[in-house]
């Protein structure tokens, strides 16, 4: 098992011969074991910090060999790296889940993107707290959102604001339930010489918060709605199989008339088919169109001389499971 994943870890290097050019400070997937032979296992890039994602259900037996024979393959391949990290998703403890470091002293505390800098803290959650297979999205906002207004519900450490906030929209507001992640989109804010306005950074339940700027008659240009795959709070279920409907009638009214809403569903057993079967329901009513859709980077879904497996269920017509929608509201 361990010699055919390094193999398979080693074709996919070879695979992103670009992706791996100086300057090293931008962020991409290097392996995607889900597509590229070895489901328990992806590892990504961040700048001269490489993370490695364990997705083993079950702890090993006895003395666990592979995280650091993928570590020592990367080191010896990748000739840049300075930092390893290693997370484990069904670890035992915080520390475990959230990532330790195998290798190297520091790890990068920021990556750049089509000349955007983004803050990074990896260690704070379970992933590393910025979205690779989100690219694409952060590429349409720099393009389209000139003097725009925008909301980014669910904004996490809020890359997505932070694209369009270097895109010069007139107004960004940035909402989460977690203070602590909106603070990172502040440290992006202050790298990339952002003001920092305390009212654009808006802590609470979703819920609550549409509900407030409902009553407030709030709207805006372009609302981003990238929630995650499952959680209940106080204010409502977040259940992306079942009620992605729901959040998006949700912010319908906040959105002007002609605005866009990017609707992000990320749940990997929802086939491609059933959510845009989903959102053509929305649809029969004229008020929203689609507009179209945003594709997934190729590093993320894997390459065609790479993919060994397809996924679990059909991401088409999308290209992966991170299924990607530009919206166009209409009002009577």
């Amino acid at each position: 098992m361990k010699s055919t994943i390094l193999l398979r870890i080693t074709n996919a290097i070879a695979a992103r011969a670009d992706c791996l050019r100086p300057p090293h400070n931008n962020a991409f997937r290097l392996f995607n074991g889900f597509t590229e032979g070895a489901k328990e296992f992806t590892v990504d890039v961040y700048g001269k910090t490489l993370v490695i994602h364990d997705y083993r259900s079950e702890a090993p037996a006895r003395a666990d060999e592979l995280p650091d024979a993928i570590a020592e393959l990367l080191l010896e391949r990748i000739s840049f790296t300075e930092a390893i990290i290693y997370k484990r998703r069904k670890g035992r403890t915080a520390d475990e889940r959230n990532g330790i470091l195998l290798r190297g002293d520091t790890p990068d505390t920021r990556i750049v993107e089509d000349d955007v800098q983004y803050a990074l803290a990896m260690t704070l959650n379970r992933d590393a707290g910025f979205y690779i297979d989100t690219r694409g999205v952060r590429r349409w906002i720099l393009d389209h959102m000139l003097g725009k207004t925008v909301l980014n519900t669910f904004a996490y450490t809020g890359s997505l604001g932070i694209a369009a906030m270097a895109a010069n929209a007139k107004e960004v507001i940035q909402t989460d339930l977690n203070r602590v992640f909106l603070n990172v989109a502040k440290q992006s804010c202050a790298m990339n010489g952002f003001p920092v306005i305390k009212r654009n950074f808006v802590t609470g339940d979703f819920f609550m918060v549409m509900k407030q700027f409902t009553r407030q008659e709030r709207t805006f240009d372009c609302v981003i709605l990238d929630p995650p795959f499952f959680s209940t709070t106080a204010g409502g279920r977040v259940d992306l199989e079942n009620n992605m409907t729901r959040l998006i009638n949700k912010i319908r009214p906040l959105v002007k008339n002609g605005g866009n809403i990017i609707a992000i569903n990320n749940a990997v057993y929802l086939p491609g088919k059933e959510y845009i079967n989903t959102l053509n329901d929305l649809c029969s009513d004229s008020y929203v169109s689609i507009e179209s859709t945003i594709p997934v980077p190729k590093d993320c879904a894997g390459y065609p001389q790479t993919v060994v497996e397809q996924p679990f269920i059909d991401p088409s017509p999308f290209n992966h499971s991170t299924k990607i929608v530009v919206l166009k509201i209409t009002h009577k």
